[in-house]
């Protein structure tokens, strides 16, 4: 499917989870009902401490694990949220960093950047800011971050070795990717692959995990290693019988 296509699709996708406040990723499978957005959170490892800490209206059940757990973020610092969403990760940091540091979000659906920037002004954060971009391309400058995060949302870009190529440039020397991302154990069935649907809820544009943590070390990165791992079945909606193995990992590297 050519990158274009993919890109708007997503787009088109997300731009409908901004108005509708509905989600289909991070789940064990393609079929979405509905979803307790709460409940899903503390499943990926959020604290109702932390949920109850940052605006409801951000959470929107988008995420496939919890990179600030292992971020061990500092008073002062700055951080980057890639496919920032509505920005329930990027409230979170912004407690953590606090008013001397700074948190960046950075997504390329209008309509979830509107939505990010309206909690951000009502409830009064002023360490937070929301850029309108394609993650393959940040809009910011060398070395610009100590921390960069994201929640699944590198499986969607088809040229996650340009991401991962971004993400270290805007790093700081010795700062810290931990993304949290749904990787493949094995190979996605032609159907599913070239699935509209599937892309949208972070199936299709999924790799295998060993290539994906090649593709981080390629970018330059060190010490790669998956901190967490959570593997689930991908079953078909018309008989409930498993199509594919994947996994939702949290990866931490070092530059």
């Amino acid at each position: 499917m050519p990158e274009e296509k993919i890109k708007q699709m997503v787009k088109e996708g997300y731009a409908f989870i901004a108005r509708e406040s509905t989600s289909c990723c991070g789940g064990s499978s393609s079929c979405c009902g509905s979803v307790d957005f709460t409940s899903l959170a503390q499943s990926l490892g959020y604290t109702l401490e932390d949920l109850h800490s940052v605006p409801e209206e951000a959470n929107l059940g988008l995420g496939c694990g919890n990179p600030l757990a292992f971020a061990f973020l500092e008073e002062g610092q700055i951080v980057l949220d890639l496919g920032c969403g509505a920005g329930m990760d990027s409230f979170l940091a912004a407690k953590k960093v606090g008013p001397n540091g700074k948190v960046v979000g950075v997504d390329m659906t209008p309509e979830m950047i509107e939505r990010a920037r309206k909690i951000a002004e009502k409830e009064g954060y002023r360490n937070v800011e929301f850029l309108l971009g394609e993650i393959e391309a940040l809009p910011l400058p060398d070395c610009f971050c100590d921390r960069v995060i994201s929640n699944c949302v590198i499986n969607l870009s088809p040229s996650k070795e340009q991401v991962f190529r971004e993400a270290f440039r805007v790093l700081k020397n010795g700062g810290q990717l931990i993304v949290s991302d749904i990787v493949l154990n094995q190979e996605l069935p032609p159907e599913i692959k070239e699935n509209e649907e599937a892309y949208v809820g972070c199936i299709a544009g999924a790799i295998l995990k060993e290539e994906y943590l090649r593709l981080i070390e390629e970018a330059g990165f060190r010490e790669v290693k998956v901190v967490q791992e959570r593997t689930f079945a991908l079953k078909s909606c018309e008989n409930d019988e498993e199509v594919a193995s994947l996994s939702s990992i949290t990866v931490w590297a070092q530059k």
